[in-house]
């Protein structure tokens, strides 16, 4: 898959709230993520840790919605904007919050992705 076409799909299954489909068919089982600074979960390799940053982020934060925007794109890289309105389940914070996420593509899967945002919400 082109960098484009696999841009498209993550949006469009982002959009559906269908995840799985992402880290099954887009994703190196190599995968790199990297937060923010600050972050509960700074660095995960791999699908396996990856995943355990999923279950700790689905059982702290409920999501009321998530949207993301259309991608930009880049040679074998592509951004996207995360609008989210979530709350905290620990201190029933409800916040929006934005961030900015940058993947790179090889070999047809996405092989890293970074998160920009403020960590001081939530």
């Amino acid at each position: 898959m082109e960098t484009k076409e696999i841009a498209e799909k993550l949006v469009a299954w982002c959009n559906e709230g269908n995840y799985e489909n992402c880290y099954q068919q887009l994703y190196s089982p190599e995968i790199v993520s990297i937060e923010a600074p600050g972050a509960q979960h700074p660095i995960s390799n791999g699908f396996e840790e990856v995943a355990k940053k999923g279950e700790w982020w689905e059982e702290t934060f409920e999501v009321h919605s998530s949207k993301a925007s259309q991608p930009t794109v880049a040679d074998n890289w592509f951004s996207v904007r995360f609008e989210m309105d979530t709350t905290h389940k620990p201190s029933g914070q409800r916040t929006t919050s934005s961030e900015i996420a940058v993947y790179q593509v090889k070999d047809g899967k996405i092989v890293k992705e970074q998160f920009f945002y403020d960590t001081n919400q939530g």
